[in-house]
């Protein structure tokens, strides 16, 4: 079942804007998080749900999707995310932000993780600028923007295919704007036999 949801999980630049995410969606998935191993058990983080076509129409122009897709504007016109979770640290708990970082992947992955569960989608965007973010949404600047998660249900194909030795890794789009996502063989990823 695992395997199963790892293989939906992709990374999602496509999305049905018909389908309406919901606040109790979003924060469903912020459940499960709160459930994930956390670094000595801070639990430094808060977390912005936005679901309104007002908010998300704010975050979304703050953020920049498939930086090794530069040719194309992704999301496609009327394609767009219907949901948004912005993963903040919250500068009053820990020793600073630097304590948390591998924590920030674990967050996203099981929020992530349980969107596909719910037959959604997501992508993790780390190409924003922090200070856009929070001043789009009005967010208390002892909230530091680390991630921000786009939500939907999928409306795109996404193949992954076998990354052959000394190929390349990036991902890429045919003609029929179908989305290829090269993955290293599990073999060439062992390292003893």
């Amino acid at each position: 079942m695992l395997k199963d949801l790892l293989m939906k999980n992709r990374s999602y630049r496509g999305y049905d804007e018909s389908f309406r995410l919901t606040r109790e969606m979003l924060a469903d998935m912020i459940d499960c998080v709160r459930y994930a191993p956390f670094s000595q058990n801070f639990q430094a983080f808060k977390y912005y749900l936005a679901w309104t076509k007002e908010d998300c129409g704010k975050l979304q122009p703050c953020t920049h999707w498939a930086r090794d897709l530069p040719e194309l504007t992704l999301p496609h016109p009327s394609h767009c995310p219907t949901g948004f979770i912005v993963l903040c640290y919250d500068t009053r708990i820990g020793p600073g932000v630097q304590r948390f970082w591998k924590d920030v992947g674990i967050c996203a992955h099981t929020i992530l993780l349980r969107a596909a569960e719910m037959g959604l989608g997501g992508c993790m965007i780390g190409n924003f600028r922090p200070d856009e973010v929070s001043a789009a949404i009005g967010l208390d600047p002892v909230y530091q923007p680390l991630l921000v998660i786009a939500l939907g249900k999928p409306d795109e194909k996404i193949v992954i295919t076998d990354l052959e030795e000394g190929g390349d890794h990036r991902y890429y789009r045919d003609e029929n704007d179908v989305h290829y996502v090269p993955k290293r063989k599990t073999e060439d990823l062992i390292l003893n036999e």
